[in-house]
């Protein structure tokens, strides 16, 4: 059974129609990423997954249940950490429990097992400014996790990072998401960094955006920092260009 499935999502602005008729899947710890150029409507997509806007037909559904124009039944993280400067890593990290209504003691106490998990340990009573960009996407991620552990939406995560900490927190993600089996929704324009994370792409193109190819990644993860030199990811890649024309 699908985790999470959209049904015919159609969503217009300003009359305009921005994405058209969009089916998609997520079954259980999977990543699938949403491909495709700036402007096609990846995050109107995730708006409309996540409840923030109510698609003008279709619907979204966790576990079989509607869900449409519901918050709070799927996690959102968007590319910026939004950390708050004036808290503590592990008071930023435990802010969904807290929300929920969780004791500030009680909370963090849950939110100290994860820090190993994460590669965060010794960060705890560090402030954002103290952290590196890296390390910061890792505290944000947790946080993210802690709010929903069914489904996350990841709007380009690691696009604000240089090349080498990128490649080095893919590798970290691949790790992690191995452990903790988080189905989740990727959005991203970089096809190297779909190819490598994802089980699934789909390609979303056009004005208004639709899905127009689900490619399969066929490998077996988590996978090596050497699949991005490797024959099979030069053919994944050079199918995924000639798509994207």
């Amino acid at each position: 059974m699908n985790k999470l499935t959209t049904k015919n999502i159609t969503v217009f602005y300003d009359g305009s129609k921005v994405i058209d008729d969009i089916s998609i899947e997520l079954r259980q710890g999977e990543i699938v990423s949403i491909l495709g150029v700036s402007g096609v409507g990846k995050t109107t997509l995730f708006n409309v997954i996540s409840g923030l806007v109510m698609p003008d037909s279709g619907t979204v559904e966790l576990d079989g249940k509607n869900i449409t124009g519901t918050t709070g039944n799927v996690s959102y993280m968007l590319q910026k950490d939004l950390l708050l400067p004036y808290k503590t890593i592990i008071d930023n990290v435990s802010l969904p429990l807290i929300i929920r209504g969780e004791k500030k003691s009680k909370a963090r106490e849950y939110t100290a097992k994860y820090f190993e998990e994460f590669g965060l340990s010794g960060t705890e009573y560090k402030y954002p400014r103290q952290l590196s960009g890296g390390m910061r996407q890792r505290a944000a991620l947790l946080r993210t996790y802690l709010f929903s552990n069914q489904v996350a939406l990841l709007d380009e995560p690691f696009s604000a990072l240089d090349n080498i900490t990128k490649g080095n927190m893919h590798q970290w993600y691949l790790q992690v998401m191995e452990q903790i089996k988080l189905s989740t929704f990727l959005i991203t324009h970089d096809i190297d960094e779909a190819i490598l994370l994802s089980d699934r792409i789909y390609i979303i193109a056009g004005k208004p955006g639709k899905i127009t190819e689900e490619i399969i990644i066929d490998e077996a993860k988590p996978r090596h920092k050497d699949f991005i030199v490797s024959e099979n990811f030069m053919n994944y890649k050079k199918h995924i260009i000639k798509s994207l024309e």
